[in-house]
């Protein structure tokens, strides 16, 4: 199974309704051929759904190590959230990267030109997290509050503005209503750090 396939499938196992309509967008966006960076991890193309992939696992183990230790988490932390805020969390992503040809030197010392890519974040510049909660509720699917919360504060706080105190207090109050925001935060850099690392 490919990625793709496996990324769909999880999707469509979440038995949300819509979820072919938000498919369908990713598909038209370039989502499944994207990197999911320009010079760290998985920069190549179809990194970004593997990343999403890995980020899903790795809150599936999460939610495995965590459950029986604190049973209530079992309800809090429910299989179908953590698929959809794991696989949706970097569909901001989709659209930024431009393939372009750039200049490095080789092992010899000779500049010679590699595929990579450009970031263009001007088609909706309203933040990360935010971006993603946009696109998928501009492609019908219906997010509940602690789905909204882990998308927009995946990046935990390394993407709160500088010196904004509101901000920080929004993020709080996600982390204080909902424990998927940490999950989803601590799955997303656990793939990114340690999983993709060198990868």
């Amino acid at each position: 199974m490919t990625d793709k396939e496996r990324f769909c499938q999880i999707l469509r196992d979440t038995g949300r309704e819509n979820i072919d309509y938000v498919i369908e967008d990713l598909e038209t966006l370039g989502f499944f051929e994207a990197p999911a960076s320009v010079r760290n991890h998985f920069n190549f193309a179809g990194g970004l759904v593997r990343h999403s992939l890995n980020v899903y696992d790795m809150a599936m183990a999460l939610r495995q190590a965590v459950v029986p230790m604190r049973a209530d988490m079992e309800k809090a932390l429910r299989p179908e959230s953590i698929a959809l805020a794991a696989l949706l969390h970097d569909v901001c992503k989709a659209d930024i990267y431009k393939k372009t040809l750039k200049k490095r030197r080789n092992e010899i010392g000779v500049w010679e030109d590699i595929e990579g890519y450009d970031v263009d974040y001007s088609g909706l510049p309203v933040g990360h997290g935010e971006k993603s909660v946009i696109m998928l509720l501009r492609s019908g699917l219906d997010l509940d509050d602690e789905e909204i919360f882990a998308i927009r504060w995946h990046m935990g706080p390394w993407d709160l503005p500088l010196q904004s105190i509101e901000m920080d207090k929004s993020y709080r109050a996600a982390q204080a209503r909902s424990p998927l925001v940490a999950l989803i935060h601590t799955a997303d850099t656990l793939a990114a750090q340690i999983l993709e690392r060198d990868a």
